[in-house]
């Protein structure tokens, strides 16, 4: 049985279009280059953040995060960089009685702004706020503990199959892939993805998922 559903954040229930997009102002080159750039780093199994270095060599994450801010650019999204398509889904699950949480590799000003969201969800945890990220078990761990149900029923949904997928399953969680983003889009593995719940494109059909599975689950008990 699934008891709990617990969402990544990047790609599953926020667009990060826009954001890469203000990134792509920062270091001053055409969005259409920084995306395609992007999606380059991403297809050959790099780190994302070696991107930035492309185009600005020795390029600092974090210290170029608090130079934005500074210069009143922070890192930032809202209720319209959610997908249309992730609100229902976990206003569903929730009402069907699952314990809803988030949980993703995101700063502590992401944090508080999905905080502030009003997001349907039970709980929610950041990577910044844990002192841990993915892929390191300990974050699932983390997350495991904050669903208060055992490893075995808790559904991650992430799109990404390094740091979400894989190090899911290896910690004995359930997983449901979502193919969106670079990360959905570009990557494959099809022996991880046949070990996942389902392969899914969009939120809409979730709901629907888990119910069938736990029906199931049930009725082979």
């Amino acid at each position: 049985m699934i008891r709990a559903v617990v969402f990544d954040v990047g790609e599953v229930i926020v667009n990060e279009t826009r954001e890469y997009g203000t990134w792509a102002d920062w270091l001053g080159v055409p969005r259409h280059t920084f995306s395609a750039v992007f999606g380059a780093v991403i297809a050959s199994g790099r780190d994302y953040r070696e991107v930035f270095g492309e185009f600005r060599p020795g390029f600092d994450l974090s210290a170029e995060r608090d130079a934005r801010a500074a210069a009143g650019h922070p890192e930032s999204f809202d209720e319209d960089d959610l997908y249309p398509d992730a609100l229902p889904c976990m206003s569903q699950l929730r009402a069907a009685g699952l314990v809803v949480g988030v949980a993703g590799n995101q700063t502590a000003r992401a944090e508080s702004i999905l905080r502030g969201l009003g997001l349907p969800a039970d709980w929610i945890g950041t990577s910044a706020g844990w002192g841990v990220e993915k892929p390191a078990p300990e974050f699932f761990h983390r997350v495991v503990s904050e669903a208060a149900v055992d490893a075995a029923e808790v559904l991650y949904v992430g799109d990404r199959l390094d740091n979400d997928i894989r190090p899911a399953l290896r910690s004995g969680l359930q997983t449901a892939l979502l193919r969106r983003g670079p990360w959905g889009r570009l990557l494959s593995d099809p022996e991880t993805e046949q070990r996942c719940l389902g392969v899914m494109s969009g939120l809409a059909d979730l709901p629907g998922l888990v119910a069938e599975h736990n029906r199931l689950a049930q009725a082979a008990r």
